[in-house]
């Protein structure tokens, strides 16, 4: 259930009509926290936070930047309509080595222990290598496609979670089953799954959804709710090699690499291949595969359910926001929660469809804002008095929708531009518009979850934080008389100008910094046709020079372009 705007333009006839009844202005009162579009946002409040990460679900691109998550989305169901006649069936795939001859697909069993599948084939052949290290010839390995029989209740962990690095991504996991976190259990994985699958038995969950360079799903059991599609012997790129094999000479950025060691030019395309796949879910819609259940979240920024987590984010960049430090309390309070979400069966939540709802609002402005700093930095037209008038056309187009033909100062030329209260009818519209469905229906919210307030807060404050400072910027315009639908001083001085252009750029700057949003992270200029925009992704930089964690790239991934064909980029 989302909002849906339905312009209607009225010719007057003479036939009578009923007209809709207005269900009471948005903008009849002020409220308390309404009087002032001066005022930020408290620096607590992370209701920014919880609606980014929410928007970000199953999005690789953000996860990849942001590894540490902070996100539980429960009951999620795997769904995937392959074809008619199986509106349920979903494709998984696993390649591992095998040491025996090849047999009959009917004869190869099942795994019999908790195993990692992949999402995508190239991901799972990245796996498939010759069924022995000690000979040097290269023969093949079992991919086994498996088909689900039913949806999967399955436990998702946002932010790279299959990353095995000790400073984060495994935090909520290793909460979960070891009661603590331990960096040095990072590349402890059997143990992991193991654990996973055991805490889960008692609530019927049948695997757990992570994501590194691609996604996955550890599947706990293969005996109910999935069947085994094929198993076939493919043939591999490349023999079982020992990680020593890639150190000193082996990385030296191309095209300083040697072309004696039969394998690596294979192991750098099938690298570039799995990274390829997974970029089919950098941005919206994500993986569509996977249908997340969000009137069950669980975010770690919820400040009434985590508040020591307050202290242990303060002064640090969102890179380095993780659960280390959340006291015992507040752990069991998750733990609480969690086990109540998990053991109910009923089908409970409002209807309201949150990832829609949340994806109108980053449509909605994400792409206006980013052209707002382009013109905010542009030194086109040349013309001062053209330029500001130009920006103060695009505020105003951002806020059409909520500028009622009143809203407008009563008195321009004698203002100092501090007078406000007209245009605050035009920021609460402008907030409240997408969520006064839910507000204003009694049956609606008394529906609404815990998980779901906390998302209707986190989108509230969010929504009114970007129309306050958009708002705000537009005011100064109008007071400048940069508006052309409201007539004022056309003849400001320069140095007005001046200096409303720079406290636009200064509000401009301070929202998109706040909101953060990784749809704005993309490589400038754009890559090439034999190119592609890459964050840096684990393993990869781990694999070649471990010391090279610390390197500013890994731990704050900025964007670059990386090549498709030989010779590769370095990852």
């Amino acid at each position: 259930m989302f909002p849906v705007f339905l312009l209607v333009l009225y010719t007057l006839a003479s036939a009578s009509q009923i007209p809709f009844q207005n269900p009471g202005s948005a903008t009849s009162t002020v409220e308390s926290g309404w009087n002032n579009l001066a005022s930020a946002k408290d620096a607590n409040f992370t209701g920014h936070l919880i609606f980014d990460t929410t928007n970000s679900l199953l999005h690789r691109w953000p996860n990849t930047r942001y590894r540490n998550g902070t996100s539980l989305p429960f009951r999620t169901i795997v769904i995937h309509f392959l074809n008619i006649c199986r509106p349920h069936d979903r494709l998984w795939l696993h390649s591992h080595r095998h040491t025996a001859i090849p047999r009959p697909r009917r004869q190869l069993p099942p795994p019999t222990v908790p195993e990692w599948t992949a999402t995508d084939p190239e991901h799972a052949f990245n796996f498939c290598r010759d069924s022995s290290i000690v000979n040097n010839s290269i023969s093949g390995c079992w991919q086994l496609t498996l088909v689900t029989t039913r949806p999967l209740s399955v436990l998702y962990f946002d932010g790279s979670s299959a990353a095995k690095m000790g400073d984060g991504p495994l935090d909520a996991q290793d909460l979960l089953i070891f009661g603590k976190i331990d960096p040095g259990r990072a590349r402890d994985a059997r143990a992991r799954i193991n654990g996973l699958c055991a805490w889960g038995r008692e609530f019927g969950i049948d695997g757990y959804v992570r994501m590194q360079v691609n996604f996955e799903v550890m599947l706990c059991g293969f005996s109910n709710g999935v069947e085994l599609l094929s198993a076939d012997y493919l043939a591999a790129w490349l023999k079982g090699i020992k990680p020593p094999a890639l150190s000193g000479a082996m990385q030296a950025s191309f095209p300083g690499r040697p072309n004696t060691y039969p394998s690596f030019q294979a192991l750098e395309l099938r690298r570039f291949e799995t990274i390829l796949s997974g970029s089919w879910h950098n941005r919206y819609p994500g993986e569509t595969r996977i249908h997340l259940d969000l009137t069950r979240l669980i975010s770690f920024y919820d400040t009434s359910l985590a508040p020591s987590l307050i202290a242990q984010r303060e002064g640090k960049e969102r890179w380095d926001h993780r659960l280390l430090g959340i006291s015992a309390a507040d752990m069991a309070a998750v733990n609480s929660r969690l086990r109540a979400m998990l053991v109910s069966d009923i089908d409970i939540g409002s209807g309201v469809d949150w990832k829609t709802l949340f994806h109108v609002v980053v449509d909605r402005y994400a792409d206006r804002l980013e052209t707002l700093a382009y013109l905010l930095n542009t030194t086109t037209p040349a013309n001062l008095r053209q330029r500001t008038r130009t920006i103060q056309t695009h505020l105003r187009v951002i806020l059409t929708p909520y500028l009622h033909y009143s809203a407008r100062p009563h008195s321009i030329g004698g203002s100092n531009g501090t007078d406000h209260a007209w245009a605050l009818p035009v920021w609460h519209a402008c907030t409240t518009t997408h969520t006064a469905h839910i507000h204003r229906n009694p049956t609606l919210h008394s529906q609404l979850t815990d998980s779901e307030r906390v998302l209707l807060d986190a989108l509230d404050g969010t929504n009114k934080e970007i129309c306050r400072v958009v708002v705000r910027m537009w005011t100064a315009g109008v007071y400048g008389g940069l508006d052309a639908f409201i007539s004022g001083n056309e003849n400001r001085l320069t140095s007005t100008l001046v200096r409303i252009l720079g406290e636009w750029r200064t509000d401009a700057h301070a929202l998109m910094a706040w909101l953060d949003w990784s749809v704005w992270v993309k490589c400038r200029p754009m890559c090439s046709p034999e190119e592609m925009c890459y964050l840096p992704t684990y393993p990869y930089f781990g694999i070649l020079d471990p010391a090279r964690r610390d390197d500013e790239r890994w731990k704050r991934p900025q964007p670059r372009c990386i090549r498709r064909f030989e010779p590769y980029s370095e990852l």
